[in-house]
């Protein structure tokens, strides 16, 4: 198995270069390293490769490696879907929540939260019924209600584009979230911003950073996946 140094070098590069013919600065984009297939010790070698955002999708995993990586300066994103019961358990631990959804999902954040919450808001541009987030007509109108939340703030959109989409169809997706993000932004909305991007996973992460990601979530290129 590669080193994680080797694989984010190579990470990198090709974000470098995707920057490059995209027109924009490679320090616009951040790599989520997501560690939900791996054990603590590798994503310990993770942070020490320099990669500081990490990504867990489950409340048990999050907890182990909070736990287990206690003692380094992690910003910590939970990536997976979001059960309103775990709420509570969940946002102590976490810096970003992408999968922003629904409004009860908004209730419980609000009503668990400490301080203001920076959330994705999920949005399913793919249209696949096996995706979560919300349809692509109701971000504007979502989005808008979240104003009742003033413990919730928009930092940003995200979605997952299909497992084995072809390049076109991948580009569509991701330049479609761009246009959305760029419409909720246009807004000046005090509580959603909407300046970020969460799109590309470890299949497709170069053409969501051509096509505007600043968060790309990668697991196996980066971390691999054996526990």
């Amino acid at each position: 198995m590669a080193s994680i140094k080797e694989n984010l070098q190579k990470i990198r590069q090709n974000i470098e270069q995707a920057c490059m013919r995209a027109g924009r600065r490679p320090d616009e984009v951040r790599i989520v390293a997501v560690t939900k297939y791996v054990n603590e010790a590798r994503a310990r070698e993770a942070v020490e490769a320099g990669l500081t955002h990490i990504g867990e999708n489950r409340l048990e995993g999050l907890t182990e490696k909070r736990r287990a990586l206690a003692d380094l300066d992690v910003t910590w994103h939970f990536i997976g879907t979001l059960q309103s019961r775990k709420v509570k358990d969940v946002l102590p631990q976490v810096d970003y929540i992408h999968s922003l959804d629904r409004l009860s999902l908004a209730k419980e954040i609000q009503k668990r939260a400490e301080r203001a919450v920076k959330c994705f808001v999920q949005v399913n541009v793919s249209g696949e019924a096996t995706k979560h987030g919300i349809r692509e007509d109701d971000v504007l109108p979502f989005i808008d209600r979240l104003r009742e939340f003033p413990n919730i703030t928009v930092v940003g959109l995200m979605t997952m584009a299909p497992a084995n989409a072809e390049e076109d169809e991948l580009r569509r997706i991701f330049r479609r979230l761009k246009n959305w993000q760029r419409a909720v932004e246009e807004k000046h909305w005090e509580h959603a911003p909407c300046r970020e991007l969460s799109m590309g996973m470890s299949g497709d992460y170069i053409i969501a950073v051509e096509e505007g990601a600043t968060f790309v979530r990668i697991g196996s290129a980066l971390v691999g996946n054996d526990g």
